[in-house]
This record gives structure tokens, sequence and C-alpha cells, in this order.
């Protein structure tokens, strides 16, 4: 773990020097909700499209991050060095996990907001803290999936393509999970308590996909 959160501090280190990532989620996030505010004519969604529009902006966001979250390692030189280290392979997986998150978590801060202004209902508040539960195992879904998925799409010369060729399938489970259960949280009068069938979904999802994508990463890597 020492030398995951060494990694960990690198990669935060050089987004804050570059701020390459995180400030073109952002931008990204907050356009497409002036899209829709504009383009549906409306001030305020609720239920089931409130959500769906939520979860998608956010996944496009993401996609951002996921196309570059090894491109400077393999640039630099950086697999080639790793490799030659005496340390174990997947504390690398687990640096990028942990970043991809970070970066997430940062475009929500920034991207709720956005999203409360222009479209959310006036209930949100109510139920931020359940909407912020989903959101959080939702990007820990997305941090495991687009980790594995970046280490396969920056080996390939089309990598801008088959991380989201890859990808969005993937996350399809998630992405179902997340739109149904913030459905409930988005109308008028919503109580705090959120959906605990797809909670256990979304922790599931997590579970399965961080133990598959722990054991395959080494051989990933090796390739």
């Amino acid at each position: 773990m020492r030398t995951a959160a060494t990694i960990l501090r690198k990669d935060l280190r050089v987004e804050l020097r570059t701020l390459e990532t995180v400030p073109s989620m952002w931008l990204l996030a907050i356009t497409t909700f002036v899209i829709f505010h504009f383009g549906l004519g409306r001030d305020t969604l609720r239920g089931q499209l409130a959500a769906g529009v939520l979860t998608v902006t956010l996944l496009f966001a993401g996609m951002l991050a996921i196309n570059r979250l090894f491109v400077a390692e393999r640039e630099q030189g950086g697999f080639d060095a790793f490799l030659l280290a005496p340390v174990d392979r997947t504390a690398m997986f687990f640096a990028k996990t942990g970043a991809l998150f970070l970066f997430l978590v940062a475009t929500e801060v920034v991207a709720l907001p956005a999203f409360a202004l222009l479209l959310a209902p006036p209930s949100l508040g109510s139920s931020l803290p359940a909407v912020l539960l989903f959101l959080a195992l939702a990007d820990l879904g997305v941090a495991v999936i687009g980790t594995f998925v970046s280490a396969i799409a920056v080996h390939t010369r089309a990598r801008d393509l088959i991380g989201p060729i890859l990808g969005l399938p993937l996350l399809l489970p998630a992405l179902i999970a997340t739109a149904r259960g913030l459905a409930p949280l988005l109308v008028p009068g919503a109580g705090g308590s959120p959906p605990a069938k797809w909670l256990a979904v979304l922790a599931l999802y997590d579970l399965v996909n961080a133990l598959l994508a722990v054991g395959l990463f080494d051989f990933l890597l090796e390739e």
C-alpha cells in the first residue's frame, strides 16, 4: 500500500500542476447541464428523467479521465520503470483507481451545484445524503472498471475509442442501478432513505469487479 500511496501522490501532484483532467470534466458536465436546461426548455427535472440526465452527464465526464489515466506512463516510460521495480504490480491498480475516484468526486463537487441550479427539483437538499451515497458507490464502480479498461486501451493506437467501446458495456449495470436508485430521490417530497435494492446491486457490482480486476491486472500489466 505504501507503493500505491506514492503513485497516487504523484498522480495528484501532476494533476494539480497541469490541470489537464478535472477542469475538462467540470466544463463538460456544466456544458451538458446548460444544454439540457435550454434544450428541454425546463427549469427543473424530476424522477427518472432527472436521474438519467445526472447519471449520463457524470459518466461522460468520467470518460475523459479514463482515457487519460495511463497516458503519462505510456508516453514517458512509466510502465517499464514500474515493471523493473521490486514492488507488487497491483499497487498501480490501487493507485490509479484511487486517483480516478478522486477525480470523479472533484467533478461532482462542481457538477452537483450546477445540476441543482439548472435542473434539479427544489427538494434535492432533503435527499442529498442518499444521493451522495449512491454517487460514491457509482464512482467506485466507474473507477475500478475505468482503470482496468484504461490499462487495456492505452496500449492500442485508438485508445480514445477503445476505452468507451470496452468501458460502456461493462459499466451498464452500474449505470442502470444508479439511475434507478436516484430516481425516487429526485422527486418533490422525497424521503432521505435510499432504495436498499439498488444500493445492494451497486455494492455487489463494485465488489465483484474489484476482485476480478485485481486478479487480472497483474497479467495485463505484464503483457
